[in-house]
């Protein structure tokens, strides 16, 4: 599902619970003409970032809740209504890998930085976690493209041992990299899991650090 329908469907929620479009209008302070655009039964456009977090804001949800499918929160049967299970923990932002390039934590981000998508909660990513969007085939066949992974920026290199998943940034590079860690007596270098992969074996060099460390896969079924 992509995130455009996973707002669109968490906004219908809302406005379900509110008992139409023209109430729930009046909750986000926006006219009944235009809150039907993207939140009535044949929408003709998408919600924003902005809109987004309005919408979050007015009901009281936490940042990124709209980002996130809540569907099955709210169904339940006649015979047996089941109780939904709260997510426990902060909300974990996707950034680029641009950005995880540049960024040591979430700290070094600009207040008022939107994102796109955000992940569930994972105790594992630390105060400063962030996930990134699984690209290209060199992680294959444990992690496909699209696939979320939780990076955790708050980890000490001397607690790294071979097998450790890591984010590394280079000088030069633009974005940064997603490989397995080898450390050994003269150094430490950097593989893909992919066996098919051509220069499978490469030496940490100089001007180039270890970033994050990968603490989760998230993945769409």
């Amino acid at each position: 599902m992509d995130s455009k329908t996973i707002r669109y469907n968490n906004t219908r929620i809302l406005v379900d619970q509110v008992g139409g479009v023209s109430n729930f209008a009046n909750k986000i302070n926006k006219g009944q003409s235009q809150t039907s655009q993207f939140a009535g039964t044949t929408p003709i456009k998408g919600i924003g970032n902005k809109v987004a977090r309005e919408i979050e804001d007015a009901f009281g949800k936490p940042h990124g809740w709209l980002d996130l499918p809540h569907d099955e929160e709210f169904k339940s049967s006649d015979a047996n209504v089941s109780e939904a299970i709260p997510l426990i923990g902060k909300l974990i932002p996707v950034i680029s890998w641009v950005q995880a390039g540049t960024w040591t934590s979430t700290e070094a981000i600009l207040s008022n930085t939107q994102f796109e998508e955000w992940l569930p909660p994972n105790p594992k990513s630390g105060k400063h976690g962030y996930g990134l969007e699984v690209v290209g085939e060199s992680m294959l066949p444990d992690f496909r493209p699209s696939d979320k992974i939780y990076v955790n920026p708050d980890f000490q290199i001397s607690d790294l041992k071979t097998g450790d998943l890591v984010i590394v940034a280079c000088d030069g590079e633009t974005e940064a990299t997603f490989k397995k860690l080898i450390v050994e007596s003269n150094g430490m270098y950097l593989e893909p899991l992919n066996p098919k992969w051509l220069g499978k074996i490469m030496e940490l060099r100089e001007g180039c650090k270890l970033v994050g460390k990968v603490v989760g896969l998230y993945r769409d079924v």
